[in-house]
């Protein structure tokens, strides 16, 4: 993006601005979420109901892999936006050097102790005799191309920062193009199983970073690969990574929520309530993602606003966006409880696992019209650079609710049928943290005017 262009996030109508710059990420995420869905459908049909548990197992140990690489690319994002808004272009691209170097660095490390302790923190998740065998063959892969995937969500984070949303949302498509062709290849022709699933995922990732590097390369680019920017610079990596800890702790409290909801499930459940859960999150991730395509088209427009302190703009950036997540979740409503069943079968043939899932799919369903709002609260605070207002939201949906309901209300409230109460627990704590996000941003408005 040149420096002549970055200059319309500040000029053109934010209406206009959104749809440019959150279509290609709502294109993006879609692609990336069916591929999910369809991720979980091979392995369903080809590897049956334990695998789903396994992956359901392996879910959270993927997501901290995430919350480290959200710590360095959300935080480098919001501040090349803003470095932007502020015309300090030097310093933009002296963050796209640190967010090469730090991911490198703390993927690596996540790397070696994932690898090192694998088998004991699938069990800490959950995992049971049975299903531990498909979650630590997934993971084993998914750890070996950990440097590949933090790179890659990176830079697609400052891409989107700069100006190319479009660029984007290509390299995630050409991932998730690559990821759904080999994906039957891998699991039914070679019959690698759930590693074959593993091994495309990765392989379809380092296409994409190949994609991403051509971008960076081109010295035409505000923002590109040069001499002078491979170090790590304090101030840059401190306050990249103050920014980016909103979205990692809001990570690594939702692993350790579903390491918390996994181990409830396993005591009252068994593996086959956990097979539950993981295609419960499955459906509701493909809505989930187009409001984070959403987040993201509205990330540069806020931030450099918020840079130019243009505030009225930013504002009305962020109102839009709520708005249009609010509706996006509305789907999760609808076909959560009118057709529950068509959802689950589209996972599974098993008429048990079916069966179990179809109730806790309403329930989990009826407070998704407040979790949108609640998303894209937490990411305009980030997205502003008000970090410790982020976190506190992330923590009260993630950590001070969901947990304590979790535990509670099975032995007090479920006691006949203590399942249920790990499912409503979910719910009330989604309709509680919206409430507590529509607070703290009463409370901010007037000082940002």
């Amino acid at each position: 993006m040149s420096k002549v262009k970055a200059t319309e996030l500040g000029t053109q109508p934010v209406r206009q601005l959104l749809v440019k710059y959150a279509l290609p990420g709502i294109i993006a995420m879609t692609a990336s979420s069916l591929y999910n869905i369809v991720d979980s459908i091979f392995i369903g049909h080809g590897c049956g109901a334990m695998a789903l548990s396994g992956l359901t197992v392996a879910k959270p140990f993927m997501d901290i892999c995430a919350a480290f690489g959200s710590l360095v690319g959300v935080g480098a994002s919001t501040m090349v936006s803003i470095k932007l808004g502020e015309k300090d272009y030097a310093s933009a691209n002296r963050v796209l050097g640190n967010v090469i170097i730090l991911n490198v660095l703390l993927s690596s490390l996540v790397m070696l102790v994932g690898l090192a302790f694998l088998n004991p923190i699938l069990f800490a998740f959950g995992a049971s005799e049975v299903d531990i065998v498909y979650a630590r063959e997934y993971m084993q892969i998914i750890l070996y191309g950990n440097i590949l995937t933090h790179i890659y969500f990176g830079l697609n984070s400052v891409l989107r920062a700069m100006g190319h949303p479009r660029s984007s949302m290509a390299a995630t498509i050409v991932a998730v193009f690559v990821n759904v062709i080999l994906d039957p290849i891998f699991i039914f022709k070679f019959g690698m199983g759930v590693r074959g699933a593993a091994l495309a995922t990765i392989i379809s990732q380092a296409i994409a970073v190949i994609w991403q590097m051509m971008i960076f390369c081109n010295p035409n680019e505000v923002v590109h690969f040069h001499r002078g920017i491979w170090r790590l610079d304090a101030a840059i990596t401190r306050r990249s990574l103050e920014i980016g800890a909103s979205p990692f702790l809001m990570n690594m409290a939702h692993c350790f929520v579903v390491v918390i909801i996994n181990n409830c499930l396993m005591l009252y459940g068994g593996d086959m309530a956990k097979a539950s859960f993981g295609i419960i999150n499955r459906f509701t991730f493909v809505f989930a993602m187009i409001v984070m395509g959403l987040n993201q088209g509205m990330q540069p427009i806020v931030g450099y606003n918020y840079g130019a302190k243009q505030y009225s703009r930013m504002w009305r950036a962020m109102s839009l966006t709520a708005i249009c997540a609010t509706f996006v979740m509305g789907g999760v409503f609808l076909l959560g409880e009118l057709v529950p069943d068509m959802m689950v079968k589209l996972f599974t043939h098993d008429e048990e696992l079916i069966a179990l899932t179809i109730p806790p799919t309403r329930i989990l369903a009826c407070s998704m019209l407040l979790v949108g709002f609640q998303m894209v609260t937490v990411n305009f605070f980030t997205s502003i650079g008000m970090a410790g207002k982020s976190i506190f939201l992330s923590l009260t949906r993630q950590v001070l609710y969901l947990i304590p309901l979790a535990l509670l209300l099975p032995r007090l409230f479920f006691a006949a049928n203590p399942i249920m109460g790990v499912w409503w627990a979910l719910p009330i704590s989604d309709a509680v943290s919206a409430i507590t996000a529509a607070v703290m941003l009463i409370i901010t408005r007037p000082k940002l005017k």
